[in-house]
């Protein structure tokens, strides 16, 4: 099989345009923070606070319309074992936005944190909030990972080039557009790559739709054909975990820095809000076509096509159907236009990922931490050090796994049970402390442990109801675990919180031992020695006043 140049150089000319963007769009930084006045790291981080709303709402959606999004999507559908009734993401995704514009824009933009860390290193102080910070920058790199993953395959099956020169290139133009403009880069190169996938994908479905190698979807969705109907079922023992995805997928996205740095980007609430409910509507519309290409896959008679037998998923490449019916399905030309939506959308998820990271690690630990007195300058320099450092680790991950769900999921499911549970306690309930959040960071994490965990490897430890084998012979947990553990850590929090409060408050432990200061500050009351004092100063004010007469 020879290279594919005429593909090698729409993707070079793709590249070279995302590049522009983001060097226009650092210029444009750079004219704005010579008039910012305030926190020169506001500039590189949130754009000053006053991002366009449609730049906004493009960028946005551009983070969560991923390459883990189109090509998860379609892999769930054509799945045999899942189905489309599993291809989560789009409709989570919508509540994830509606309760994020209802509930967490305000708390976060009115406060004018700079990221989803700063309410928790203000009230529990920095060694509790750098311990927070771990698992957020780990699910960022996580997030890297899988993107490169989504893009990788996809480009070594269409265009026949080497997985890791794939990955290697794509990292490093990521990397680059990043560092040199922060999200001013990151926002309007997401308005393109926005474009370009919404574009692409739908000039692709109606050619896969018509080619002469699959069955109409619309027959297939309930009909075994050449395998089980693609619109999948959710048999009553699986419900559990059906409805645990759901919520790990519409909750877990609400403990990400990414969204967050969206939110405090606007100029006001209310347009936050705003971004928040038009993406939602975009993401539900970009969800489409992936579904509709994972059931043309699961339609096909390969064996009359160039891929021959055995299919996809009978030689473990599901995780690559998208690019894979794209070349076996549809005109070179298509394939390619195909090729440029995956790109377009692992490049705007990626740079959120290492803009978010940066983001956590400059501002709540160099800045707040080990170097309070850092200039702008030296600030700068951190974030294009951490972009680097974040972007290399992604990229070594993508070599263990090839697998576009393992990293998805494993990202988002640290979010989920950790992270959200810690970030509803803070930002809405007035009793959690320092003591609480220990407790459940520790019970969050030690549960998730020892549930297992069958993408990784990792044996159950607790079984919970229902937990059995699934059709590879691997420990399932078919109970809503996560959604239970995360439960479980927010009860903990406030129960402790609670409870390290009346201890503190009440005298019941020695106020020396109060590590995180919880114990109220007295007020003074109008005691019956003030209101005598008052009034002797009454008395004496009109005897004064009397004598002068």
């Amino acid at each position: 099989m020879t290279m594919n140049i005429p593909g090698l150089v729409v993707m070079a000319a793709f590249y070279l345009l995302i590049l522009g963007t983001g060097i226009w769009a650092s210029m444009r930084s750079r004219e704005e923070e010579k008039k910012w006045t305030g926190d020169g790291i506001e500039i590189t981080l949130l754009a000053g606070r006053n991002i366009n709303l449609l730049v906004g709402v493009f960028t946005l959606t551009a983070t969560w319309v991923g390459g883990g999004f189109i090509l998860g999507i379609a892999e769930a559908t054509y799945n045999p074992t899942l189905g489309a009734v599993w291809a989560l993401m789009p409709v989570p995704y919508v509540l994830t936005f509606f309760l994020g514009g209802f509930f967490f824009a305000k708390p976060m933009r009115e406060n004018k944190y700079v990221t989803m860390m700063d309410p928790f290193q203000q009230k529990y102080g920095n060694v509790l909030a750098t311990a927070l910070i771990f698992p957020a920058l780990v699910a960022d790199v996580l997030w890297v990972a899988r993107t490169l993953v989504s893009l990788g395959g996809t480009m070594s099956v269409i265009l026949d080039l080497s997985y890791i020169y794939s990955i290697i290139i794509s990292s490093v133009v990521a990397i680059v557009y990043t560092l040199l403009g922060g999200l001013y880069s990151v926002a309007y190169t997401d308005v393109i790559q926005l474009i370009l996938i919404f574009i692409s994908l739908w000039v692709c479905v109606p050619f896969l739709l018509t080619n002469p190698h699959s069955m109409d979807i619309s027959v297939t969705a309930y009909n075994q054909s050449f395998q089980a109907p693609w619109i999948g079922k959710v048999e009553l023992n699986e419900a559990g975990k059906w409805f645990d995805d759901f919520m790990v997928l519409a909750l877990g996205g609400l403990a990400y820095q990414a969204f967050y740095q969206r939110i405090l980007s606007a100029s006001s609430y209310t347009q936050a809000q705003v971004t928040c409910f038009a993406s939602s509507a975009f993401c539900l519309v970009l969800g489409v076509p992936s579904i509709l290409i994972g059931a043309v896959a699961a339609s096909t008679d390969w064996n009359s096509t160039i891929y021959g037998l055995p299919t996809p998923y009978e030689r473990g490449e599901a995780g690559s159907i998208l690019p894979i019916a794209l070349q076996s399905l549809t005109p070179t030309y298509v394939s390619i236009i195909g090729i440029g939506a995956v790109a377009a959308a692992v490049m705007s998820s990626m740079d959120s990922a290492l803009l978010s990271s940066a983001s956590l690690f400059s501002s709540n630990i160099y800045k707040n931490i080990l170097r309070k007195q850092a200039s702008d300058r030296e600030m700068q320099w951190v974030i294009r050090i951490s972009v680097v450092v974040v972007g290399l680790a992604g990229t070594g991950l993508t070599f263990l796994d090839s697998s576009v769900l393992v990293f998805w999921l494993v990202g988002v499911d640290m979010s989920f049970t950790i992270m959200f549970p810690q970030l509803v306690c803070i930002l809405f309930f007035k009793v959690s402390n320092g003591y609480g959040a220990s407790l459940g960071f520790l019970v969050g994490i030690l549960m998730r442990i020892l549930s297992g965990e069958p993408l990784i490897g990792l044996p159950p430890v607790i079984r919970y109801p229902g937990c059995r084998l699934n059709a590879e012979g691997t420990l399932t947990q078919y109970f809503p675990f996560r959604t239970t553990i995360m439960v479980t850590s927010l009860l903990s929090i406030l129960l402790f919180s609670w409870l390290a409060s009346i201890i503190f408050n009440k005298g019941l432990l020695s106020e020396k031992w109060d590590l995180y200061k919880i114990k109220r500050k007295q007020k003074v009351p109008a005691d019956k020695n003030t209101s005598e004092n008052k009034e002797e100063a009454s008395v004496a004010k009109q005897l004064l006043d009397t004598t002068s007469c």
